[in-house]
């Protein structure tokens, strides 16, 4: 089973295996994305990373494994590679649908920020162009109300 994003990429499941939900959007995006590297080299690569060696020095990642998923985000769209100018090297760019996890990145940060550190502890905060610090991420419904889990359910289709 393939997924197909952005024109002519395939994507498939982890290593191969089948969708662990093949009807589950959450499922899919986790299958593609959700192992923890995967998910920070996405997050870096949003805040300027383009090099296989800023990736390891960012993260302290071993070589096999940034190689492994560097490939993999590759393979599934979500980074392109190109040759580096002095061509012994590639750079990574996030595509289109790399960028459409930006709001994704943002909200496991504010989760973090409200549930994995205390009050007082220290840590990064996302900030606009201007250093404002980000609104909190809420879903809508299309008229604008606020949603939740409660007051949302999933639709099967087909």
């Amino acid at each position: 089973m393939q997924l197909i994003v952005e024109g002519p990429v395939d994507v498939t499941p982890a290593a191969g295996n089948a969708w662990t939900d093949p009807a589950c959007p959450v499922a899919r995006t986790v299958d593609l994305v959700g192992d923890r590297w995967s998910l920070l080299i996405v997050r870096d690569a949003m805040d300027g990373a383009t090099t296989f060696t800023e990736f390891r020095r960012r993260l302290g990642i071993a070589r096999n494994i940034l190689t492994d998923r560097l490939r993999r985000l590759v393979e599934y769209g979500i980074l392109d590679r190109s040759a580096a100018t002095d061509g012994r090297r590639h750079t990574y760019r996030l595509t289109e649908a790399g960028q459409d996890l930006f709001t994704t990145v943002v909200a496991l940060r504010q989760w973090g920020e409200r549930h994995a550190f205390a009050p007082d502890e220290p840590r990064s905060v996302l900030v606009d162009e201007r250093g404002r610090e980000l609104a909190r991420l809420r879903p809508l419904s299309q008229d604008g109300t606020p949603l939740s889990a409660g007051t949302s359910h999933v639709r099967k289709t087909g």
